[in-house]
């Protein structure tokens, strides 16, 4: 029998407006002083892949209870709740999934996105996170549309192996395919994320390095997390970053480079002849969560302040139900000003362990 995890769509709140309105300022912080800068909105729940550490088929099959288009925001209500974000400080929005290029005209709503501006009149950073599987078709048009990058997953380039990790037979030539017409197309600097389950691909580790080294493309590792409750998650098979550099550094040898931003979740290590970097991303072992500037929208408009929450704010049905711009920018910022989200700096307290008994977002529901 399958198991069913439910998407958090009945445990979210719907946020407060009444009383004094807070308009945008640009400046909004939380009770961590961290400010509010990067969007990452989930535009489908939906993915072709069934990849063993997110959607592993035995929960997510063909019976599995996915969304209906009627629930989910539509690309004009995107916009706008995008817009109120921009005027409380995003700078940079990152569209996924599920996998985002199975929304239909994906590309008109990047376009609505690139012509957002800052309070300051610059353009937005409009980045998309994909599986890779449609993207050899679609890079040119998504570029088209104003999307300034792009990162691909891949965790694998043995074929059989990333068959099996992906569960849906997708061959990684043709993900490889999908970065060269990224490249092509002038989606840079393209970053490949490869998420490292020890165990089962951590043998990829210097392959893949080797593979990128000189292309262009930053490779960045991720510790195996435990985001929802589906991927049967264990300690035991998270390799830790510093020794993912370990393993590269004794084939080619590596410096540490000096982050872009305070806010840059992968710590950065270039290759000493000159030919690239790598990154590696450490939210098990090495906890980043003092700096995150990070809020998510899921795709039926419910709005999570870490990726590890357990439950959300229904943006949806305030916009739905009526409410002006004004009342979303004051909902908004009072959800900011109330958060102290920083559940891996926790991760293993008394106060971490506490919310294993309740609801667990969901990885292919809020997006990574």
């Amino acid at each position: 029998m399958s198991r069913r995890i439910i998407p958090l769509a009945d445990v979210s709140a719907i946020p407060d407006f009444a009383g004094a309105a807070a308009a945008p300022s640009g400046l909004l912080t939380d009770t961590l002083a961290r400010a509010l800068r990067d969007l990452r909105i989930s535009v489908t729940d939906r993915c072709n892949f069934r990849c063993v550490y997110c959607m592993p088929r035995d929960v997510f099959d063909k019976d599995y209870p996915f969304l209906p288009h009627s629930a989910l925001l539509s690309f004009e209500e995107i916009e706008r709740l995008a817009r109120v974000f921009v005027a409380h400080g995003v700078e940079k929005i990152r569209l996924t999934g599920g996998e985002p290029l199975l929304r239909k005209n994906i590309e008109f709503l990047i376009d609505r996105l690139a012509q957002l501006r800052t309070p300051e009149g610059r353009p937005l950073d409009i980045t998309l996170t994909t599986n890779g599987s449609l993207l050899a078709r679609k890079a040119r048009s998504l570029k088209d549309a104003g999307l300034s990058r792009v990162t691909v997953s891949l965790d694998a380039l043995d074929d059989a192996l990333f068959r099996r990790m992906n569960d849906a037979d997708f061959a990684v030539a043709d993900v490889l395919d999908g970065i060269a017409a990224a490249q092509a197309a002038g989606l840079a600097p393209i970053k490949v994320n490869m998420v490292v389950k020890r165990g089962t691909n951590d043998q990829e580790i210097v392959p893949m390095a080797r593979h990128f080294k000189g292309s262009g493309v930053v490779l960045r590792f991720i510790e195996y997390m435990d985001v929802g409750a589906s991927n049967g998650w264990n300690m035991s098979e998270v390799l830790p970053s510093a020794l993912v550099v370990e393993r590269i550094a004794a084939h080619f040898p590596l410096a540490p480079l000096e982050a872009h931003t305070a806010a840059e979740t992968a710590q950065r290590w270039g290759y000493c002849d000159g030919s690239g970097e790598i990154g590696v991303i450490s939210s098990v072992t090495r906890a980043f969560c003092g700096s995150c500037t990070r809020a998510r929208l899921s795709t039926e408009g419910k709005l999570y302040l870490c990726l590890f929450a357990s439950a959300g704010h229904d943006l949806r049905a305030l916009i739905r139900g009526g409410a002006t711009d004004e009342d979303v920018a004051t909902a908004i910022a009072r959800i900011w000003e109330a958060r102290g989200d920083r559940y891996s700096q926790l991760r293993g307290s008394a106060s971490a362990a506490s919310r294993e008994d309740g609801p667990r977002v969901e990885m292919s529901y809020i997006g990574g």
